[in-house]
């Protein structure tokens, strides 16, 4: 089969240089729609290179390489249609606050392949660390349609139990007919997001938006809303991506506060609040 669990466990973990400068930065937020508008001081922080803070979700790009998800397929004992793969979830680890700039060393490897019957799911694990010492891991659930029935480990329940109660703070986000093509431009350059013939291909309407673009609109508004803009307060990222947001749509995001995290909802608001990013919960400090 395409994807041999064994080859793939077994493979040794992948080491490479990576850097970023507060270039990258600036790009990153300006894909998950900062500087709206564009003077508030609010939003300067993320888009002025004298008052820059990084927002902990800028470590899914940070060196301006492949996604866990796209690094993944690289790997032995993987050679699947990228048509076929979905991003299924992230979770994201800070050990530190992220520097506007560094160099450091991130290390993959796959650290689980479980067998959903009629797909696979690859676990691609990142470590990061520069001279100072780690700066994060995150784990990139990656989805392959088709690939599953070999027999394998099931691995975790994706179902998530919906939060009780009314959300603590609502607000909507407007996601640009162009934040896909924006996006991008921080590393991942997969087709899905851009090329109409290849989203059709995929099963797709028209290009959809990065998951981890919504991701980071996400954790950006918990940040702003919740922790008066203090960008370390926050601890660790999970979610799971329930369903795609196309370009142009608005995100509807609540949240709930919780003993040492914010419990949060995303949903697409012209599509009655279809389901985008479930058992999202951000930690803080």
């Amino acid at each position: 089969m395409p994807i041999d669990a064994a080859q793939a466990l077994a493979a040794e973990p992948r080491t490479v240089e990576i850097s970023w400068t507060p270039r990258d930065v600036l790009l990153y937020h300006l894909g998950i729609g900062a500087g709206l508008p564009a003077t508030d001081p609010a939003e300067l922080r993320y888009t002025l290179e004298t008052r820059l803070h990084v927002l902990p979700s800028f470590a899914t790009v940070a060196g301006g390489g492949s996604p866990g998800v796209i690094r993944g397929l690289s790997m032995p004992g993987v050679d699947v249609d990228l048509a076929r793969v979905l991003h299924g979830g992230q979770s994201l680890t800070v050990h530190r606050p992220l520097p506007v700039a560094a160099t450091a060393t991130a290390t993959s490897r796959i650290v689980a392949v479980h067998d959903k019957g009629t797909a696979a799911v690859l676990v691609m694990r990142t470590e990061v660390a520069d001279g100072d010492g780690p700066l994060w891991t995150d784990d990139a659930e990656i989805f392959v349609q088709g690939e599953g029935g070999w027999g394998g480990d099931r691995g975790p329940s994706a179902r998530h139990a919906e939060p009780a109660g009314e959300p603590d703070r609502t607000v909507e986000r407007t996601v640009r007919e162009d934040q896909a093509l924006l996006y991008r431009l921080s590393g991942d350059g997969n087709p899905l997001h851009a090329d109409p013939e290849f989203a059709e291909r995929a099963g797709f309407e028209r290009p959809i938006l990065h998951g981890l673009c919504t991701y980071g609109m996400t954790v950006k508004a918990v940040v702003d809303t919740l922790f008066g803009g203090d960008v370390t307060r926050v601890r660790s990222c999970t979610t799971r991506f329930a369903g795609v947001v196309y370009p142009g749509e608005t995100l509807r995001i609540r949240m709930w506060r919780r003993e040492g995290g914010v419990q949060v909802t995303v949903g697409a608001v012209e599509r009655d609040d279809a389901p985008v990013l479930t058992g999202t919960i951000v930690g803080h400090g």
